[in-house]
């Protein structure tokens, strides 16, 4: 397939840093990447070439101006998959089907799996908390789950069943009681035995043979069958991002993300086969982000030289070479000070720091969704098994969202009681305060109590 052209840059180069900006705007959300033939199935459906926003927006307000009609109508034009509402959920027998005819070792792992999530996501939850001033308040802090939250689990190129844990375990962690799977009606989606069977270990029966936009729309505004959540956790493709990102509002949703990144900052320590391997897992996903950045120069054709050679082994060779050359590179920085203000200006998904002292190295990270520390923590163990969730931001958003975890399905309410003295103690400054802003009722509603 000849050599691996992939993208170099320098930081002594004056136009550096707009090279790295414009190599991850291609993978943001504003630059609605879409495969060709999704472009083309778009446009068969719509009649006209629409952007990805544009499709979004459309089957949303369809969906809820239309509801489970719309749903079935975009299933059958996107997915080529007739349902009715009596197929649009997968019937219990099917998932128990599916459970009895698993490999008793997958579902061994599976329970591992769940055990080391909870685990985590357990110590994570957040407490009721209380604070006393005798005689005169009580101020607290109150937890309560979801009610009903909704999770979306892809089905395109591969079947996941890593994101039912990592998005179910952490929510049944947080106390979640009711939980809506939305699979895209595909071998690798609500037709895999593998899924069905991980959903049936984790106790969920309410699973839903729809993906896309329009399962995302259908989950927030509810349709026939299936009633609407108060959040939407999970990944998908940038249809499923933007959606989410669409009825934001209406419904919680946990972060956007989108298609996969990683940033590996690695120094002279770096073992050049282990950096090329952790590019590697991520460009397999086609489309993904995957950069080095070190001020090690001779790491470069290291790493250049290990990739070509582990391209060579893998099943999915060809997506990932065209993952790495549409959005890899390998970045020269002038030392580790420049290494951690660009790493912290991109905000990568996945970050994996391989240097000679990798806490050290973290600590001045501010912006990352996860970090991962030196040669054998690599980003995998995060996908599978560890316990934090796989679900992070990407697109840069890391530098203000976080990805998701069991305290994400927690509503926090405030409670004050007061009593009469306590009440006494603040009615001046919420008088002065309340007169400043005009808002005299306010006041009165204090004065009053204290009158009798």
């Amino acid at each position: 397939m000849g050599r691996l052209k992939l993208r170099r840059i320098d930081s002594a180069n004056p136009q550096a840093s707009a090279q790295l900006a414009e190599l991850r705007r291609g993978l943001g959300l504003q630059a609605d990447v879409v495969a060709p033939r999704g472009r083309q199935l778009t446009e068969q459906v719509f009649g006209e070439p629409l952007t990805p926003s544009q499709v979004v927006e459309r089957i949303c307000t369809d969906v809820r101006r239309c509801g489970l009609d719309a749903v079935l109508r975009y299933t059958a034009q996107l997915d080529r998959k007739e349902l009715t509402r009596d197929t649009i959920r997968v019937p219990a027998e099917n998932l128990q089907k599916a459970h009895a005819a698993a490999e008793p070792s997958f579902l061994e792992a599976v329970r591992r799996i769940r055990k080391n999530i909870i685990a985590f996501q357990s110590g994570v939850l957040l407490q009721d908390a209380t604070m006393t001033v005798a005689g005169l308040h009580e101020l607290g802090l109150r937890f309560r789950p979801m009610r009903r939250v909704g999770v979306c689990v892809p089905g395109g190129a591969a079947a996941y069943p890593s994101t039912i844990l990592m998005t179910v375990v952490p929510a049944q962690a947080a106390g979640v009681q009711e939980i809506a799977v939305v699979m895209p009606p595909t071998p690798n989606g609500a037709y895999n035995p593998t899924l069905l069977a991980t959903c049936h270990e984790l106790g969920l029966g309410e699973v839903y043979r729809i993906g896309g936009a329009q399962a995302v729309a259908a989950l927030a505004y509810g349709v026939d069958g299936l009633p609407a959540v108060d959040m939407i956790v999970g990944p998908g493709n940038i249809f499923v991002t933007l959606a989410k990102k669409f009825v934001f509002g209406h419904v919680a949703i946990d972060c956007l993300a989108g298609p996969s990144e990683i940033i590996v900052l690695a120094d002279e320590s770096a073992p050049p086969d282990f950096v090329a391997a952790d590019l590697l897992a991520q460009a397999e996903h086609d489309p993904a982000s995957s950069i080095l950045i070190t001020w090690h120069a001779p790491l470069l054709d290291q790493v250049q030289a290990a990739l070509e050679k582990q391209l060579a082994t893998l099943d999915r060779a060809a997506q990932a070479r065209s993952s790495l050359e549409a959005f890899g590179a390998l970045v020269l920085v002038r030392d580790e000070e420049q290494a951690i203000e660009w790493t912290n200006l991109l905000g990568p998904e996945h970050l994996h720091i391989m240097t000679a002292d990798p806490k050290a190295t973290a600590a001045r990270i501010d912006n990352a969704g996860a970090i991962f520390l030196g040669p054998y923590s690599p980003v995998a163990l995060g996908d599978y098994a560890a316990g934090p969730s796989h679900v992070l931001p990407t697109g840069g958003t890391a530098r203000f969202t976080s990805g998701l975890s069991a305290i994400d399905f927690l509503r926090r309410s405030s409670v004050l009681q007061f009593t009469r003295q306590g009440l006494a103690a603040l009615a001046g400054d919420v008088s002065l305060l309340a007169s400043a802003e005009g808002l005299t009722a306010h006041a009165a509603s204090v004065a009053v109590r204290l009158e009798k």
